[in-house]
């Protein structure tokens, strides 16, 4: 078993899984990159099989094998521009966001005065606004680049975090680990799993599934949150997401991220929506949240304040910086976690640069899924309401760590008929769409979605029954 691997079933506290139970085939380099960021998703997903055999084991009293395909497994780092749908003509092609290419254009690494490096976020409309109000500066790449040329990184990284907006100083790996912030999350697991209340035993629900009638509620935007309620759904999970409609998003990532969900529009602005929210959550199991930490307390919806209403909920929280140190109240994206970690400047020898792939997002999606497996097989064995954390710059260190593998731009990616193999279709309100399909194999119970990806907001805001 690789290094990764180890470090993941760590977190599950029991002895290592035979080789006969877990197969995983293949290794990197898969992109262009020298950090083994497909060995290291794929060993995150062999730990969610090691879960779902966890459960299944308490479910039936018997286990199951399985397998991850590395290539597989480095493809759903960028499902998203994998996906397909039909042109005029009726051929399915990849889909093009050109709004989304210019952004990613400009959140970029720029050379700052000082000679350090600065990379700013414009994810998101509003925080796009605050961005360029901070720089006072034109949104195209040039305006950008000049701008930050003007300025110190360190001083631009603390206006943008006055400003409430998103970005960060280039920092190598040994830097951001002797930082307060780099230390903080050093000490601690790749996924923090804390009982915050005891509460009785609870069985698992009636289902040919491992998570049949598990209720899900999925608070999350843009991708990492997304990928772990996706990957519940997977199993059988029940996933009713909830947004508003005035909450801005990316198309494409909605599109790949809710596939096996339901949606549903809850303003928390209001009270009405608040109530609704606080019933939902009443007769949930796993509350999954991606705001700035602290924010959801005043709603009456931290995981304290759930636990006290609803014992035995398994409450998810995935941030970019994680809880605790002086970062933790920055808000942050897949970028911005490969700035301060050391991806960004430790993988390229002639100037900062980003992977190919969102391996931040997509690893840290994957473990909070996993983790909340863990902690829900612990609540059937011994009952209590459980904590689950992840971050975004937690998983870059954890892919960091794993060292480095030789490569060269040479026969490099994956080929259409690799992703062919995985892909399925489905056929959403909106249109038909093809995509990876979930690339985990198990021997009973293999994971699949049973619904498309719905229309946001399509769905009336309750409950399926538990024997669905």
């Amino acid at each position: 078993m690789n290094k990764s691997f180890k470090e993941v079933m760590g977190i599950r506290g029991e002895a290592m899984p035979s080789e006969n139970d877990v197969t995983i085939t293949g290794h990197d380099p898969v992109y262009p990159t020298p950090f083994k960021i497909s060995e290291t998703c794929a060993s995150v997903l062999a730990g969610i099989g090691i879960a779902a055999s966890d459960i299944w084991e308490i479910r039936t009293g018997k286990r199951q094998t399985v397998a991850v395909d590395t290539r597989h497994a480095a493809a759903t780092l960028n499902s998203s521009l994998f996906m397909q749908a039909p042109d005029a003509s009726g051929q399915f092609t990849t889909l093009v966001n050109k709004s989304h290419e210019a952004m990613l254009a400009m959140t970029q690494p720029w050379p700052t005065r000082d000679g350090r490096w600065f990379l700013p976020h414009f994810g998101l409309p509003n925080l796009k606004e605050r961005v360029l109000k901070v720089l006072g500066c034109d949104a195209n790449p040039e305006s950008i680049g000049k701008a930050v040329a003007q300025r110190d990184a360190l001083e631009l990284e603390n206006a943008i975090d006055e400003a409430r907006a998103c970005g960060a100083m280039v920092r190598s790996s040994e830097e951001w680990l002797s930082h307060t912030h780099g230390q903080v999350l050093r000490s601690k697991p790749i996924v923090e799993i804390t009982k915050i209340s005891d509460s009785d035993p609870e069985p698992f629900p009636t289902g040919d599934r491992p998570l049949s009638g598990i209720r899900t509620l999925d608070l999350t935007r843009i991708l990492a949150g997304p990928i772990a309620a996706r990957t519940l759904a997977e199993h059988g999970s029940d996933v009713l997401m909830v947004t508003a409609e005035h909450l801005p998003q990316i198309e494409e990532h909605v599109m790949d991220t809710s596939h096996g969900k339901r949606s549903s529009f809850i303003d928390l602005k209001t009270s009405e929506g608040r109530d609704q929210l606080s019933g939902l959550a009443r007769d949930a199991d796993v509350f999954s949240q991606g705001y700035r930490p602290g924010m959801l307390q005043g709603f009456g919806l931290g995981p304290e304040e759930l636990a006290a209403v609803r014992p035995g909920i398994i409450y998810l929280s995935i941030s970019c910086f994680g809880a605790g140190g002086p970062f933790s109240h920055r808000a942050g994206w897949e970028q911005v976690a490969q700035t301060v970690t050391g991806i960004c400047h430790d993988g390229h020898a002639d100037r900062p640069g980003l992977l190919p792939a969102a391996a931040c997002d997509y690893t840290t999606g994957y473990l909070g899924a996993y983790g909340v497996m863990l902690a829900l097989a612990r609540r059937a064995r011994e009952g209590g309401s459980y904590h689950v954390e992840v971050s975004l710059c937690q998983s870059g260190m954890f892919i960091h760590r794993q060292g480095k593998t030789d490569y060269s731009d040479q026969d490099i990616g994956l080929t259409d008929q690799e992703l062919d193999e995985i892909r399925v279709n489905s056929k959403p309100a909106f249109g038909p769409l093809r995509h990876i399909g979930p690339v985990l194999k198990m021997s009973e119970t293999q994971p699949h979605w049973l619904r498309p990806t719905p229309t946001l907001g399509a769905d009336t805001p309750n409950w399926l029954d538990r024997a669905i």
